[in-house]
């Protein structure tokens, strides 16, 4: 049946635009015939405004598209690129727009106000039918864009990006980007066949800020960005924001709403209790793709916690998490900074993985990369035509080493990008911690460059002043906003005050970087050149190994033989040790009692835990072989991993060994001065005194009836961990029986005990 056309309306003397989305107040059944009879023309666009729309450089296409009240009538205007027609639809309302070229359709309607109406888009082979994008108002709010201006968004993520909602009763996806520079944006994806043409979008503003709400869009559509640079070229970019993408070499950005429940709340609640700096903290760090090659994340949390809580680790750190194109970066070049990498799942699977780390008592902390980015053309690298990311001075946002470039840490924008980021993880993802990764080549102006091609600050000194004020806000903001969390410094160099609170100004006039803990890059570097020395030649090095007590309170330290140790030529931990294989065996349990009684908490690279002779390679991960048992020499890997395993045990029953790393008054040295022995004692007192014994031999001889200066309060020692037990595959030479403490005097104190060293061994005594 058709329906009686309903004659013109009168025109408005001063017609007023309904709000988007509300309900017509006009004529209750205007219904133009199809064909465009009833539906005058509209007036032509300008042929400017006409040009900058087809060519995808407008800054307000909403005001050129969708429904405006006009002078005799409401004016609908669409572009829709190889449609043969587009029929305005509403309740009571179906009319047929006229063909303008080039994709676009308009017509001057009877109506004083504005529908809600859909567009039926014929394309002759198939036909769809949507609300119009162009008649609702923009999804995002003014205070978002002044936190944003400011650089005060501490939930950017919620602001930026593609998200999936509902707008003026409509469901569909909120696509949003920061490009400032840009003279137009369009959205592409799998929805449009990657033509933007018909999906401008508007800018907002001086935020710098685009926007464009498409209805009906929901999760897992592919999209990118369009941006038209300011000389009219145009290039194609996966969204910076975006929580989801393509798993590489793929590289679209995918629309991601998360559904995920979380079972953690124990832990949760739980995890701000104590300090880190005063707790128990053993890291086990590994490469997630490379740890069990092939598994998922669902398939890895079935796997992953049960092994590191048998091991005794308190927690785990994750090489970087977020999506990188090139795997052979082990996640350093990031390229998606909000979105886990796809190759092991979604979003919601690395969530299943954290909390089932949360569930089994295991913290979670990840490396985090703000010091730069891979200059790929689809990502952050000149990402609206000019620098945007990075700083605008070419030399200046080169990074020297890596071939990736630096932020722009003055830029308001850019700092909120991160700092946001670091906040991100934490709240969205429950990571427990954030490893920043590189920090010296943020901290200074000079890193890696050669006199001559750097610019000094304001006060002609090397010091970063914005890279500075960046790690401090940073670090503030996550420690307010997530109560637990420690952030980790990798710095490596002698800057005053990492770990010092933002608020306290040091010697140099900086006030501290707010970091919890650094990790101690001298203590592995000297550490780790002493042991591969041959034992007749440690003598000499002697002072590499207690030099570190010369500094262990002046930064809460972490004690780490990383990923990087084992890599590139730098050969695996045990194989770095002289001697045969039972020596190098040897020397490494000793080198791990030693590091997991020193000062500071201790950070092992998967791998290391079975004493794995081969460099580690990210093709293949770890070489689980080596325990299998119908390998020869599975018990020599079995007995390490063992001691690894008492290590953590013993470690995390003995507050002496934690409780007071950051306090000068949790250690002395026995005896810091036995080169010509290749020995080292000293003693760890917990917070009520109790003390614990450490005596490394990094010589292979016995050595019996060793006499040690101990404190008189204690009338009997008994053996607790000695790395030559027969079970973690040592010789079996022990203190078995309890050890007395005798009134001879030795090392400055009045009593002592004697004790027999094993060869390459670490022992480990406690009050019987």
């Amino acid at each position: 049946m058709t329906a009686r056309p309903s004659p013109p309306a009168t025109p408005d003397p001063a017609p007023r635009p309904a709000p988007a989305g509300a309900a017509p107040t006009g004529p209750a059944s205007v219904r133009p015939a199809a064909g465009g009879s009833g539906v005058r023309r509209a007036a032509p666009l300008s042929a400017e405004d006409r040009g900058r729309l087809l060519a995808g450089a407008h800054h307000d296409p909403h005001a050129l598209l969708g429904a405006h009240p006009v002078p005799g009538g409401l004016a609908v205007r669409a572009l829709r690129p190889f449609a043969e027609a587009v029929t305005v639809v509403a309740p009571g309302l179906r009319a047929t727009l006229h063909s303008e070229g080039d994709g676009l359709f308009s017509g001057l309607l009877p109506l004083r106000d504005i529908p809600d109406y859909a567009l039926l888009v014929d394309y002759g082979d198939t036909a769809s039918t949507a609300p119009d994008p162009y008649r609702f108002l923009p999804a995002l709010g003014e205070l978002d864009l002044h936190l944003f201006a400011e650089g005060r968004h501490e939930q950017l993520w919620q602001a930026l990006g593609a998200h999936v909602m509902t707008h003026q009763g409509v469901a569909g996806t909120r696509f949003t980007v920061w490009a400032p520079n840009a003279r137009g944006v369009r959205v592409v994806g799998n929805f449009n066949r990657w033509d933007g043409t018909g999906a401008p979008m508007r800018s907002l503003g001086s935020s710098g800020v685009w926007e464009l709400f498409l209805p009906g869009l929901g999760e897992g559509e592919l999209y990118k960005f369009e941006i038209t640079r300011p000389d009219g070229s145009k290039t194609v970019r996966a969204d910076p924001m975006a929580r989801r993408t393509e798993c590489p070499p793929a590289t679209a950005s995918v629309v991601h709403a998360s559904h995920y429940g979380w079972r953690d709340a124990d832990w949760m609640a739980r995890r701000g209790e104590r300090p880190v700096h005063a707790s128990p903290f053993s890291v086990y760090e590994l490469h997630l793709p490379s740890w069990r090659p092939g598994l998922t994340y669902r398939q890895l949390a079935a796997q992953l916690p049960p092994y590191v809580k048998d091991l005794g680790f308190t927690h785990v750190e994750f090489m970087p998490v977020a999506e990188h194109p090139f795997g052979g970066s082990w996640g350093y070049q990031v390229t998606g900074f909000y979105a886990p990498t796809a190759r092991m799942g979604t979003p919601d699977d690395f969530k299943f993985l954290v909390d089932a780390l949360h569930r089994a008592g295991i913290g979670v902390l990840m490396d985090w990369v703000p010091a730069h980015f891979p200059r790929d053309d689809w990502a952050l690298a000149e990402f609206d035509g000019r620098p945007l990311y990075e700083p605008g001075d070419p030399a200046r946002a080169a990074h020297p080493d890596w071939g990736t470039l630096e932020f722009d840490y003055g830029r308001t924008e850019v700092r909120n990008f991160l700092v946001a980021n670091a906040v991100y993880w934490c709240e969205e993802f429950h990571i427990d911690g954030l490893r920043v990764d590189a920090v010296a080549s943020m901290l200074y102006l000079d890193y890696s460059r050669e006199e001559g091609g750097w610019t000094p600050n304001v006060h002609g000194g090397r010091e970063n002043l914005d890279a500075v004020a960046f790690l401090q806000e940073m670090n503030a903001t996550v420690y307010r906003r997530c109560p637990g969390v420690v952030t980790v410094a990798e710095e490596s160099t002698a800057w005053d005050g990492v770990t010092r609170a933002t608020h306290h100004v040091g010697p140099g006039g900086f006030g501290g970087l707010g970091f919890g803990l650094k990790w101690n890059m001298g203590w592995m570097h000297d550490s780790l050149g002493y042991v591969e020395k041959e034992p007749v030649h440690r003598k000499y090095h002697h002072g590499e190994m207690t030099f570190s007590m010369v500094y262990a309170y002046s930064e809460n330290y972490v004690l780490p033989i990383s990923h990087d140790e084992v890599v590139h030529g730098k050969r695996a931990l045990v194989s770095k040790m002289p001697g045969d294989w039972w020596q190098q065996r040897a020397n490494h349990r000793a080198y791990l009692g030693f590091m997991w009684a020193h000062p500071g908490k201790q950070l092992l690279f998967m791998g290391q835990e079975f004493a794995q002779g081969a460099e580690w390679a990210e093709r293949h991960g770890p070489d689980w072989w080596l325990l299998d048992p119908s390998y020869e020499a599975e018990s020599d890997h079995r007995g390490v991993r063992d001691l690894v395993r008492e290590l953590n045990r013993r470690y995390t029953a003995t507050p002496a060994l934690w409780e007071r790393d950051t306090d000068p008054a949790g250690f002395s040295w026995i005896d810091g001065d036995a080169g010509e022995d290749n020995v080292f004692s000293f003693l760890r007192h917990a917070a009520d005194g109790s003390p614990l014994i450490a005596v490394s031999n990094f010589s292979p001889v016995v050595r019996h009836d060793y006499r040690l200066g101990v404190p008189g309060d204690v009338p009997v020692w008994r053996e607790v961990l000695n790395t030559d037990d027969p079970c973690f595959g040592g010789s079996g030479i022990a203190n078995a029986d309890p050890l007395k403490t005798e009134p001879v005097p030795w090392n400055g104190r009045r009593t002592s005990v004697a004790v027999v060293l094993p060869p390459l061994a670490t022992v480990w005594l406690a009050p019987a």
